[in-house]
């Protein structure tokens, strides 16, 4: 950007019934777009890899999206994983000490269309609610939570993971 050039700061929402959903969903989709961008040009064979008792870009790629999954069909549609969605994570979630399964021998791009998937059916489901179901509380087992919080927490849950690639794929690149 040239120092004649002004840089406009706004939050456009995304198409949607509400616009407070609109807004929620482009904040999720920003967060997105600064995920992609962190991913720009990683190498294939770096997915996988991984320092000592850290998971692997590919394993935490894998976790983003089934966490993503999970919460709204979970959380927000009250059901479970159907089988479409579901097919996309054979793995299971973490292993007997708590610890994420090491999602391995997946391409980039298989991690990206996994993420893809998940993201569209998400934006489906919110841009079609309306205002009084984004914050109609959902009562579960141990919780009582809204659509609105699932995506506030969605898009905490990827930056966070988004500063764990970051600084994971740095490490990598020097070694």
């Amino acid at each position: 950007m040239d120092a004649n050039t002004r840089e406009t700061l706004t939050v456009p929402p995304v198409a949607s019934r509400d616009p407070a959903i609109g807004r929620a969903l482009w904040r999720l989709e920003d967060g997105r777009v600064r995920t992609l961008e962190t991913l720009d040009g990683l190498s294939d064979d770096l997915v996988d890899r991984h320092p000592a008792d850290e998971s692997s870009i590919g394993t935490i790629l894998y976790h983003i999206a089934l966490i993503e999954a999970d919460w709204l069909h979970t959380e927000v549609l009250e059901q479970e994983l159907p089988a479409d969605m579901a097919s996309l994570f054979p793995l299971v979630h973490r292993d007997a000490a708590g610890n994420l399964t090491a999602a391995t021998g997946y391409t980039l791009a298989q991690h990206l269309d996994r993420l893809g998937a998940v993201r569209a059916r998400l934006l489906d489901v919110y841009q079609a609610m309306d205002g009084v179901e984004f914050r109609r509380l959902r009562s579960l087992p141990d919780y009582d939570v809204t659509p609105e919080w699932v995506l506030h927490h969605l898009t905490q849950h990827e930056a966070e993971h988004r500063g764990q690639i970051g600084a994971l794929r740095s490490a990598l690149e020097r070694l």
